[in-house]
């Protein structure tokens, strides 16, 4: 799968800097060119996108929430 288009404006290229694994949820840590930018997303996502420190990402960004997109 790879995205065509999102309606999300706020987007971010980097790198996964950190992950700090939960059971449930994991923190993601991104290093962007403008500071590191942190989501919180469920550790079922961190092992399907296959992430790891170094991954090419996007963070998306709406109001509070921070999506990740592996590149």
């Amino acid at each position: 799968m790879s995205i065509q288009a999102i309606n999300v404006r706020n987007q971010f290229k980097g790198k996964v800097r950190e992950i700090i694994r939960g059971d449930v949820v994991s923190e993601v840590d991104v290093e962007t060119p403008w500071g590191v930018v942190t989501s919180v997303i469920t550790t079922r996502s961190v092992d399907e996108l296959d992430l790891k420190p170094g991954s090419d990402v996007v963070a998306l960004v709406k109001s509070t929430e921070v999506s990740i997109a592996k590149l």
